[in-house]
């Protein structure tokens, strides 16, 4: 069961960041100190966070792959022997829960929820109003970039959002999608397509 739980809580995070649900919402810290033009080569840590105890987990393997194709765009290579920089993956999830209070509906009206309310005022038959618990899943992917020679953080990029079931069953689109809306906020961009 704690293996499922965290492969939801990865899927549900890197999912939020396609925006399956909503769009992901995503930030990039920089440090202004580091030139990233001087940097030509990247691996990964050895042991990365979203490594499990004994093993490279599937998560960890697709965070790479999508990282080294977004990095390939940039003109950064992939050298395990001599990076100038590492990268690591984090994943979190958490249960969330939302309530709202809505106008209630007898009838053929309930039809809307949970998909829209009427405008503020608005009585419907009863006239009166009640409120509605909504539990869901929200993720976090992080990226953290290491330069090796000083071995400091040099940039960290996070997504996080709402994780849905479609999500998770295609995990391996889900993290492609999570990485590259958090690379765009790298500052090496990759050049525009012709």
């Amino acid at each position: 069961m704690k293996v499922i739980a965290k492969i939801l809580t990865l899927a549900g995070s890197l999912m939020l960041l396609a925006g399956c649900a909503s769009q992901p919402n995503a930030f990039a810290n920089a440090d202004p100190a580091a030139d990233f033009s001087q940097y030509q080569t990247y691996a990964y840590f050895d042991t990365l966070s979203t490594d499990k105890q004994q093993y490279q987990s599937m998560e960890s393997n697709f965070l790479k792959v999508a990282v080294a194709q977004e990095f390939d765009k940039r003109g950064l290579v992939y050298d395990p022997a001599n990076p100038q920089l590492r990268v690591n993956f984090y994943i979190n999830t958490e249960e969330k829960i939302k309530s709202r209070s809505v106008p209630t509906m007898g009838g053929y009206y309930s039809y809307r929820d949970p998909f829209y309310d009427p405008w503020m005022g608005y009585g419907g038959v009863g006239g009166g109003y009640e409120t509605r618990i909504d539990q869901y899943t929200e993720g976090t992917l992080s990226i953290d970039v290491v330069d090796t020679a000083t071995k400091k953080l040099i940039w960290e990029g996070s997504v996080f959002g709402r994780i849905t079931k479609k999500d998770v069953q295609n995990l391996e689109k889900t993290i492609d999608e999570a990485v590259a809306t958090v690379m765009s906020g790298f500052p090496v961009q990759a050049p525009a397509k012709k």
